[in-house]
């Protein structure tokens, strides 16, 4: 693919988003940027979220572990149908009702200020650096492929990603990045759909076939590659446990403990609309990422029958397969895929952390119009830089870290930084006890510390053995689980710092007047 090629066909990707923008933007106030006037169809919040929940970092890392963990990602997908039915009977009902914007919110109403706050902060911390992170993949194949040959720096390349998200969702907001979501997701799936069955005529059968090679297949350990469920070893991340119940808490802690995801949500018109955006999207996101592992079993398939010698980072086996061996057509669809899944969670997610900036921390219910189109500007313009900033330091990380899985990176951060939020969120849901305020950040900031010291020492903890090179083998490894942890020690540290409610007892001289008083009458 020369680069003029790819530049065109960037251009044009980029020229229909600010179209979209424009055309969605016109006459958009603040509520339009923050709810989408809560009229959204459900039925493309559906389909939108899927990019907004897949990335660029799924699009790669997924078909790339193939190689070595078999299909043992989708028993965190199995879990995930748990967590969403949860949202959807639980958490969306219970944000309708109390008809809030940031959902954050309920601590609020459920506690108080600090409680608020405090959720809001991690919020905060958790989404800006898991979609910088994502980002940071689109960023390396734009630089990759197109940049790096016009001679234009990484910081530069960054900088150029940055203002295309800014230049389209500054001004529609959540009421733009519907339409623009659903766009996008339509090419990330698609490429996926054509990059197998090119990879499926190249190697001369059909998709029956193609699975027959895929299970025949072996990774290093001597797993068929179609392995799906692994019951073997209980110290193992992989473990179908840890990765069931881990991906159901990571469903409930990403999607519905999340501004970005939920912001979608109630911006459709009913509760019985978002509900059902809800079980739509959680049987396409099954099916596209079912798709996702497939394709990395053939992209390993094709490299062992062709005796091709893949990249030794997982992340660059797809991109280093569909831009140098299976064609024109196939690099296209990759390049517009990677654009369209890195940039519809970043879009999404630079809205969603201005609006529970500006909701959260500026006290928009209180001021007119004009402040809050300046205050969401500069909030915007903020989280942008901040986003430039994690990139580059991204950046820093994985170049000194060659083997980094980002996807493996990210659930990791996930598990650290949602834990306090999830246990937030169930202590108000699951009791009636009274928070001494001014130690809930303590508690939140304190646990994931715990947490993370835990893990750093649980396989020497548990019988693993000190290898030359300074790291453990065997032992337990805390995977997906961590976040379960992590909630259930904040919720454990919340009731420590809580006592019970007092009950307001009314105390009356005389009963009888009392009983016919006119007030307690019309009570």
């Amino acid at each position: 693919m020369s680069t003029a090629l790819i530049a065109s066909i960037l251009v044009l990707y980029f020229a229909i988003l600010i179209a979209i923008s424009y055309f969605t933007s016109r006459n958009a106030n603040s509520d339009t940027f923050f709810t989408g006037n809560r009229q959204s169809s459900w039925y493309l919040v559906a389909f939108g979220m899927i990019g907004t929940s897949l990335s660029g970092v799924t699009f790669i890392s997924v078909p790339g572990q193939v190689g070595t963990q078999a299909m043992g990602y989708f028993q965190v997908v199995i879990g995930y149908i748990l967590g969403y039915v949860v949202i959807a009977q639980v958490l969306m009902p219970l944000y309708y009702r109390l008809n809030v914007i940031s959902i954050y919110e309920y601590l609020n109403q459920c506690f108080s200020l600090v409680s608020y706050k405090t959720g809001a902060a991690f919020f905060i911390l958790s989404r800006t650096l898991g979609s910088a992170t994502r980002l940071f993949l689109a960023t390396e194949v734009l630089h990759m492929f197109l940049f790096q040959d016009l001679g234009v720096s990484y910081f530069m390349t960054a900088l150029i990603t940055i203002i295309l998200i800014w230049v389209y969702t500054f001004k529609g907001g959540i009421k733009t990045i519907v339409i623009t979501d659903s766009f996008q997701t339509i090419f990330l799936i698609s490429s996926v759909v054509i990059c197998t069955v090119i990879i499926a005529n190249t190697l001369g059968v059909d998709f029956t076939g193609l699975y027959n090679k895929i299970s025949s297949a072996t990774t290093p350990g001597g797993n068929s590659m179609t392995q799906i469920f692994f019951f073997d070893d209980a110290n193992a991340p992989n473990f179908f446990p840890k990765m069931f119940f881990g991906g159901m808490f990571l469903a409930i802690a990403m999607t519905g403990l999340d501004q970005d995801l939920m912001q979608k949500n109630l911006s459709c018109k009913s509760i019985k609309d978002a509900q059902k955006n809800m079980y739509s999207f959680t049987v396409v996101l099954v099916i596209t990422n079912f798709l996702f592992l497939l394709l990395g079993g053939a992209l390993y398939v094709y490299s062992q029958t062709k005796g091709v010698e893949l990249p030794g980072n997982p992340d660059h086996a797809f991109p280093y397969l569909a831009l140098n061996k299976f064609g024109s057509v196939a690099g296209i669809f990759f390049l517009l895929g990677i654009t369209a899944s890195s940039y519809a969670s970043a879009d999404s997610a630079l809205a969603a952390l201005t609006t529970g900036f500006c909701i959260d921390f500026l006290n928009f219910h209180k001021r007119d119009e004009k402040q809050k189109q300046r205050y969401k500007f500069i909030v915007h313009v903020g989280f942008s830089i901040l986003f430039l900033l994690i990139i580059m330091g991204t950046k820093f990380y994985v170049e000194n870290n060659k083997e980094t899985n980002l996807i493996s990176l990210i659930l990791t951060l996930a598990g650290y930084t949602y834990g306090p939020l999830l246990g937030l969120f169930a202590f108000g849901l699951l009791t009636k006890r009274k928070l001494r305020e001014i130690l809930v950040p303590f508690v939140c900031v304190l646990i994931p510390c715990i947490c993370y010291f835990i893990s750093q020492h649980s396989q020497e903890w548990t019988g693993g053995i000190l290898q030359p090179n300074g790291k453990y083998k065997g032992g337990y490894i805390f995977g997906n689980e961590m976040l379960i942890l992590n909630g259930l020690l904040t919720f454990i540290g919340l009731w420590a710092i809580s006592k019970k409610k007092e009950v307001l007892e009314l105390k009356t001289e005389n009963v009888e007047e009392d009983l016919t008083s006119p007030s307690l009458r019309r009570g």
